[in-house]
């Protein structure tokens, strides 16, 4: 029974992170790349989000509660693995031991940016817009705490659906799993450039 339940929870776990948190990643990193086109771009599409109707319910149910369940398990699995490769140092050992790493700098990263943003914004001590994200990321610090942040968020999650797809049974040969390993590459090379190219924006306007 137990053993039964842990199976179910790490394919929950693993459903989760690709839906609906890959697709919040990827709207998200869509919207706050509007600043490449300057502060009155990103101001409008952030305000757009801001004005979805029962916006508070989609963030509940479909970002906060599978972000916790996401995070709490995969803090637990992360804890749980026997990391072989010092024994086995194959790529496939090497990946996994990076998941288990941008998966706690991925925790740590999102915490502290929803509360820099959101909870900050929910309690009216700030306002979304892009003069906020130019105020954070022009302290060095805080820049390269969020390159880190953004670089570990979208490999945490390009590797993750390399995973997602041989757990749920899509890519099961292993041509299929090297092609997969190609397209999770490129996903993570697409999204880290959206992601640290914002940033570059938000902290030196280019």
């Amino acid at each position: 029974m137990a053993g039964s339940r842990g199976y179910v929870n790490r394919r929950l776990h693993s459903l989760l992170g690709v839906i609906p948190l890959g697709v919040f990643l990827f709207q998200h990193l869509t919207t706050n790349y509007f600043a490449t086109r300057g502060p009155e771009a990103f101001n409008a599409a952030a305000h757009l989000i801001e004005a979805l109707p029962y916006r508070y319910v989609l963030e509940i149910f479909i970002i906060f509660l599978p972000l916790l369940f996401h995070g709490i398990y995969g803090v637990y699995i992360a804890f749980q693995s026997n990391f072989n490769v010092n024994r086995q140092g194959y790529f496939r050992n090497w990946m996994f031991v990076f998941q288990r790493i941008t998966g706690i700098l991925t925790l740590i990263f999102i915490a502290w940016h929803v509360w820099e943003t959101r909870v900050a914004v929910g309690f009216g001590w700030e306002e979304l817009n892009y003069q906020l994200m130019e105020d954070i990321l022009t302290q060095p610090f805080f820049f390269w705490f969020y390159i880190v942040g953004v670089l570990s968020v979208t490999f945490h999650f390009a590797n993750g659906l390399w995973s997602f797809f041989v757990s749920w049974g899509i890519t099961v040969t292993p041509r299929s799993q090297r092609i997969m390993t190609y397209v999770s590459l490129v996903v993570f090379l697409a999204l880290a450039y959206i992601g640290v190219r914002t940033l570059i924006q938000f902290a030196y306007g280019i």
